[in-house]
């Protein structure tokens, strides 16, 4: 049976350990610590028979005549009681039965005293002599640690005997029986109380102490339920990352020290942004489960670990002998999923259900130092199965071309491309539909090697946002805009697209505004593009960020609208300036429904108030659409290509000429 996080939360941090009732409890305080308490009575009763022992000397001095007969009978009952106690941890009785041999033999030591001491003539002596049996009374409630009702028997016990003693005295007088009956009476009351509120501390102790072993527990099972819950995915019940890292850690020096070679296997699911843009989150959810629980399946032979990675990415690990053993998981992880068989309608490769791609890397080089080359390399492989059709597994080959790493080189490319001039910026006219004009251009970052050859956006700008040198770009792209057009007043506007990662960088709106203090441009004269498409959450850091752009004056723009999953929640939080609809809805107006659907969507914009502009217009018939439409700007191929600055400044003023419908 699979569980989920939400099975681990209910079972470790809700629940507790069980408390145990009255009765359990008053059996578990008998049984603690029983060898503790035989040994401790053991060791009583070895001392209290020394000083019976030495009382012998009283006897020679106060009843002389009966001496012999009482230092015999206290000789004989102490080997007799010594005798049977050794017997009994001989034969490993409990501490009940050890507890009631001593007390029986504190009794009879009393008894086997005080009957051959009283056959003495020196009535006197005896007399006072015989108070020390209170003596006895206190070793049964103080000296040892017997329950109380043990204590309460022995020393009712010895009071009798004491009573019967002074009863049969026949010298004695009614006011000695009355002074010494009292005196003894007294301590019994006495040394039974002490000994009562004793034995209801000792069971307090206990219950403190059961009580902080309890509470012990607890946080010892929430520690480790809270251990669990940090290094598991909420999702999947997989390993999450931090746990991943740590086993590849694991793996990692193993392969160093030992050499025990291992394979490092990424899977990314095929179009997931489009299961869950057309299935819901719900459904999405459920897929990745059903993906992760095929997962393990596929490991389960090779006893290897699994964890996600990271939205619909996962990693398997697994102590392997040789690479093709690697190249065999990897096809049999991906020939898993494609067993499930699961509906994937939107994808537009002609596969219709849930597939993986699959990269492996196995370790090659026990010299290499490097953790995250393997890494890179299963990345890279990764990488290959994708641009090979996707639902296909790669193993990664050195010697193979097709797994150069271009990805590493445009990365280490970008960090220079501002210092060495790779980068440029080439602009795309926005003309109004009504007058012709250019009211704004589109800046559009284009990227070259050092040999000259271009590299395309689609291509270095993911690289750009997964390293973080979009943040410099940006920040680069603002400042030549403002300097390159916005300077010399070419155009009223420029638009600049922006990446989430720099909405949610810190102090991204006080660099643009220290761009445009700098420049001396006016905010209103920049806009910049928030990709509708992007699957970003609009957290509270993002809107306020947007919200000191626009005190600004800066114009927020939201491009390519009805591509992604949150534009209508995006109309509803933010007051954008002009709303770009993407160009696939224009190319869908060749059909009557396509162009009811491009109809449709400029309804809810005007409505909401904001500035339309359509994207992709490539024809003459679709600018009379667009006029038909009365859209306030196009942009596209038939109104103005991308081009530099210098070409911008020379164009600027052609306008496109309205037609007659």
């Amino acid at each position: 049976m699979k569980h989920t996080l939400a099975d681990v939360i209910e079972i470790g941090l809700d629940h507790e350990p069980p408390r145990p009732a009255s009765t359990e409890l008053r059996t578990l305080f008998r049984e603690e610590g029983v060898g503790a308490r035989k040994q401790a009575t053991r060791q009583g009763l070895w001392t209290a028979v020394a000083v019976y022992l030495l009382f012998s000397v009283t006897d020679v001095l106060l009843v002389p005549d009966v001496a012999a007969l009482t230092i015999a009978a206290r000789f004989a009952i102490s080997v007799v009681a010594l005798f049977f106690l050794e017997f009994q941890f001989r034969l490993n009785a409990t501490a009940d039965s050890i507890d009631c041999t001593a007390a029986a033999a504190i009794v009879v030591a009393y008894a086997g005293w005080l009957y051959p001491a009283m056959m003495t003539a020196d009535t006197e002596s005896i007399s006072y002599y015989m108070v020390f049996g209170a003596i006895f009374m206190m070793s049964v409630n103080l000296f040892f640690s017997f329950q109380f009702r043990l204590s309460l028997f022995a020393s009712i016990t010895i009071l009798l005997i004491f009573f019967a003693a002074v009863l049969s005295f026949p010298p004695a007088e009614a006011s000695y029986r009355l002074a010494f009956g009292t005196f003894n009476l007294s301590c019994f009351v006495f040394t039974s109380y002490v000994n009562w509120k004793l034995n209801r501390e000792r069971y307090k102790v206990f219950l403190n102490a059961v009580e902080a072993r309890i509470q012990h527990k607890e946080a010892s099972e929430r520690g480790k339920a809270l251990l669990r819950l940090s290094h598991t995915d909420s999702l999947t019940g997989l390993d999450n990352r931090r746990a991943v890292d740590q086993k590849l850690r694991d793996h990692w020096s193993d392969w160093q020290r030992r050499g025990t070679s291992f394979a490092a296997i990424l899977i990314d699911v095929d179009f997931f942004k489009k299961y869950n843009d057309y299935y819901g989150h719900q459904e999405g959810d459920r897929c990745l489960v059903l993906v992760a629980n095929a997962l393990k399946d596929s490991i389960e032979p090779y006893n290897g670990c699994i964890g996600r990675y990271g939205g619909e990415e996962f990693i398997v690990l697994a102590r392997l002998q040789a690479s093709e053993q690697a190249a065999e998981l990897a096809e049999a992880i991906r020939d898993n999923v494609e067993r499930l068989a699961l509906p994937h309608q939107q994808r537009r490769d002609g596969v219709s259900i849930v597939t993986v791609s699959v990269g492996a890397a196995f370790t090659r080089n026990q010299t290499s130092s490097k953790l995250e080359r393997l890494i890179h390399e299963a990345d890279r492989a990764l990488y290959s199965a994708k641009a090979s059709g996707r639902n296909c597994a790669r193993l990664f080959d050195p010697s193979d071309p097709h797994t150069s790493d271009e990805s590493e080189n445009i990365a280490a490319l970008l960090k220079i491309a501002v210092d060495q001039k790779l980068v440029s910026m080439v602009y795309q006219p926005i003309r109004n539909v009504a007058s012709g004009e250019i009211d704004a251009v589109e800046a559009l970052m284009r990227l070259r090697m050092l040999d000259g050859t271009s590299v395309p956006p689609s291509l270095f700008i993911p690289i750009a946002e997964r390293t973080g040198a979009i943040l410099d770009l940006g920040r680069w792209a603002i400042r030549t805009v403002c300097r390159e057009i916005l300077a010399d007043e070419s155009v009223p506007v420029v638009s600049v697209n922006v990446s989430p990662i720099q909405l949610k960088s810190p102090g991204f709106a006080a660099s643009v505004a220290a761009i445009l203090g700098e420049t001396g441009i006016a905010g209103g004269r920049l806009a910049l593009e928030i990709t509708e498409g992007l699957e970003m959450e609009m957290h509270s850091d993002v809107r306020r960020c947007i919200s000191d752009l626009k005190t600004l004056g800066v114009r927020i723009w939201l491009d390519d609208f009805g591509t992604g999953f949150a534009g209508l929640s995006w109309l509803r939080l933010i007051d954008f300036d002009t709303v770009k609809i993407d160009r696939s809805f224009l190319h869908d107006c060749d059909t009557q429904k396509g162009k009811s659907m491009l109809r449709d969507i400029i309804g809810l914009v005007r409505n909401r108030g904001h500035k339309i502009l359509v994207e992709g217009v490539e024809t003459e018939e679709q600018m009379a659409l667009m006029r038909q439409f009365r859209i306030d700007q196009v942009q596209g191929f038939h109104v103005g290509r991308p081009t530099p600055a210098e070409s911008l400044r020379l164009t600027k003023t052609v306008k496109v000429r309205p037609t007659r419908a």
